[in-house]
């Protein structure tokens, strides 16, 4: 079994001894930590964990990436591969999509975009991951995991409510929980690079509500690795 990237073993033996251990109540006696302070933990844990990501400005180095993952596909094997794969994200994910908060597409030179969308990803201006949406982030992550051989390409995106500015901070904020979560699932660092695109590419229009919702998304591109 692949060991998970250092830098996610470090934090995350960081959080276990800090839940271990207790706060402290305005007497000085220790007392449980409660769920606000747990999500600061974790939340101070994100930079640590997303600094095993690199922005998608970056290049991969495909050597090291090959290395990573033991290995491309090669000729037509990539096709059915793909294929495979996006069979699998039907089947697991059925209920998600046949509610709207999951949609799996086939794009050009096989690759897959799954997104996930706003309607139980995330709250307005919020790029924290509902507790709801985790049993769907977990299915995501074993089938990422599954098929390795792939490179994950995770970006953000809002709507137009707001400045520009904020947008781009939240789409990037947005990238960064989701490439944070699969870090979590052990997937391996090398595969992962995160983007946010703000408001900048709407699905939908921005006048309505409906619309709106639709552009509050995170896709995740998922493309694979050719030897």
């Amino acid at each position: 079994m692949r060991k998970a990237p250092r830098v996610i073993l470090s934090a995350l033996l960081t959080a276990s001894v800090m839940l271990a251990g207790c706060a402290k109540d305005e007497y000085g006696r220790s007392r449980p930590m409660t769920e606000t302070e747990k999500g600061a933990l974790f939340g101070s844990l994100g930079g640590a964990l997303i600094g095993a990501v690199a922005s998608k400005k970056q290049n991969r180095t495909k050597g090291v990436l090959l290395g990573a993952i033991g290995g491309g596909l090669a000729g037509g094997a990539v096709g059915s591969y793909m294929d495979s794969q996006k069979k699998d994200f039907e089947k697991v994910l059925a209920p998600e999509q046949s509610s709207g908060a999951i949609v799996v597409e086939k794009l050009p030179n096989d690759v897959l975009r799954v997104t996930m969308t706003a309607q139980t990803a995330f709250d307005v201006n919020s790029s924290q991951i509902k507790p709801g949406f985790s049993s769907t982030m977990e299915k995501i992550g074993k089938i990422v995991n599954k098929y390795g051989k792939t490179t994950l390409d995770v970006i953000g995106h809002t709507d137009n409510t707001g400045a520009a500015k904020y947008n781009q901070t939240l789409s990037e904020q947005r990238a960064q929980a989701v490439a944070q979560y699969f870090l979590g699932q052990n997937v391996h660092s090398e595969r992962l690079r995160i983007e946010g695109a703000g408001e900048t590419q709407p699905r939908a229009s921005n006048s309505t509500a409906e619309g709106r919702s639709q552009n509050r998304r995170v896709e995740i591109i998922i493309e694979p690795v050719r030897a």
